[in-house]
């Protein structure tokens, strides 16, 4: 039976440790030489080479480095400033400013596991300075860093626009702008995981709410490590023990982050530092939605604006940085598009030897009920979730899931929307949900312990999907609001 040799021999070769890419590849190959033998590996080639070539493919590299350019820029510092200033002196004011922060930066990288580097470093010290056991100041940075894949710009929802073209049309600019409110959901989803997350004790020895929060990140930051992203990095205290009215942290770049007091002036300051970051998904969804460019083309505009913004702005970029900055985008990228490749090789055996309308009439053949049916397949999903990226679980389970979902009346944008959020939370699900390695990493605590701090933040995750599962109007109100098809 094709489908036990295709799943089979993937999950023993990702039982084996073999890495999920080539998990994939070598699963498909086996496929297709037990069916028509050596000779069909010339398919290889011309299955994987296409995939990759897609013009709407091309944002990917673009976005991947916007998001690495202002890494290096001190932008996640500047809108992570301006969230203290907003939200730092409320009760769970920090929870909320590492929601916030990581909402705002999601908006900017289109990548969970960036979104956690680049503001793991400032907040998890702040957190636990402000009496969050370690794991759950890991956990909720996370959780919150989940939203990366969820609010665009995605590189998710450009891949499921792509893989899913031939099921349904569906516009990368829909998908966009579907994805803001159900990004809303989560972030409140977190917050509310956050107030049922004991403080094991309250600072101390700070003269307000807001100074308490912030400083947090300076005498606890010595905890945190450099990333290696070159974006998130180590908080130091640099401020004095007087009421000079504000609390100055610095990264292992010697760039300082300063917190003011709160008041009016200095609202206005953060608001003023932080505009080109905030400006990015400005550009990025006006100018798609006002029809200046496409998709594609706002990817290399963003890449440009960051350039600019990183070397004649904030002035945090150097000439000489370019290179190393090049690199890494174009290293991640090619990760990026590895998967992709072997991932549209695995699709094609599922199409081509008939796996998905076998499925399909296996699944309409015990219900049609649309309800149990997403139901199912939400279970399967977070399962999946917690093993594979989301890049290759599209490419997995697209063709097999879409007909399905179509067939029982549900639309493509609440399935790319669901699917997205399921995939979300698989990253910070154990045993392999990426988002807890880079956190555990940045806040130097076992993974074990992180995994004993998740469940409240994993719970409410699963009520914000449910909510987005079964409300279609939660995807579809705002592109319909505002006419994008």
């Amino acid at each position: 039976m094709i489908e036990l040799l295709l799943f089979g021999s993937f999950f023993l070769f990702l039982a084996l440790g073999i890495p999920v890419a080539f998990a994939l590849g070598l699963s498909a190959v086996t496929v297709l030489i037990t069916t028509d033998g050596l000779q069909v590996l010339d398919v290889v080639p011309s299955v994987m080479y296409p995939s990759l070539s897609s013009g709407t493919l091309l944002a990917i590299p673009f976005f991947v480095l916007a998001g690495i350019v202002m890494q290096h820029t001190g932008i996640s510092k500047r809108l992570v400033d301006l969230a203290f200033m907003l939200f730092g002196r409320f009760n769970h004011g920090l929870a909320a400013v590492t929601i916030v922060s990581a909402f705002f930066f999601s908006a900017i990288s289109g990548s969970g596991p960036a979104t956690v580097a680049a503001i793991g470093a400032i907040l998890i010290p702040a957190l636990v300075r402000k009496g969050y056991e370690k794991k759950h100041a890991v956990s909720l940075v996370a959780a919150s860093g989940s939203m990366g894949i969820v609010v665009p710009p995605s590189i998710a929802f450009i891949i499921f626009a792509v893989v899913a073209a031939e099921f349904g049309s569906i516009s990368i600019s829909r998908l966009f702008i579907a994805g803001i409110v159900p990004g809303v959901i989560m972030a409140v989803a977190f917050f509310v995981a956050a107030l049922f997350v004991p403080r094991v004790r309250e600072a101390a020895g700070l003269p307000s709410r807001s100074r308490e929060a912030v400083g947090a990140a300076g005498s606890a930051g010595a905890e945190g490590p450099s990333t290696g992203t070159g974006g998130a990095t180590a908080v130091q205290s640099t401020a004095g023990g007087g009421g000079s009215g504000e609390t100055a942290t610095a990264t292992a770049t010697g760039d300082p982050i300063t917190i003011l007091s709160g008041g009016p002036a200095d609202v206005i300051s953060a608001f003023v530092k932080a505009i080109p970051g905030l400006l990015i998904p400005v550009i990025i969804l006006g100018g798609i939605y006002g029809g200046v460019f496409t998709p594609t083309e706002a990817g290399a505009v963003a890449s440009v604006y960051a350039l600019v913004v990183g070397v004649f702005v904030y002035r945090e970029l150097r000439w000489r940085d370019l290179p190393k900055v090049f690199l890494e985008s174009g290293v991640s990228t090619a990760v990026i598009m590895f998967i992709v490749g072997v991932a549209s090789l695995f699709s094609y055996v599922i199409t081509v030897e008939g796996v998905a309308e076998r499925v399909s009439g296996a699944v309409l053949g015990i219900t049609d009920n649309k309800f149990v049916i997403l139901a199912v397949i939400t279970v399967v999903l977070l399962i999946v979730g917690a093993f594979v990226d989301a890049i290759s679980a599209f490419y997995l389970f697209i063709p097999i899931l879409v007909p399905i979902l179509v067939g029982v009346g549900v639309d493509m944008t609440t399935i790319g929307v669901f699917m997205t959020v399921n995939l979300a939370i698989g990253l910070f699900t154990p045993p392999v949900g990426l988002n807890l390695y880079v956190g555990a990493g940045i806040g130097r605590i076992k993974l074990e312990e992180v995994v004993r701090g998740i469940l409240p933040f994993l719970i409410c995750s699963i009520v914000a999907l449910i909510l987005i599962t079964y409300i279609p109007a939660i995807s579809n109100w705002l592109p319909d609001l505002l006419g994008v098809g």
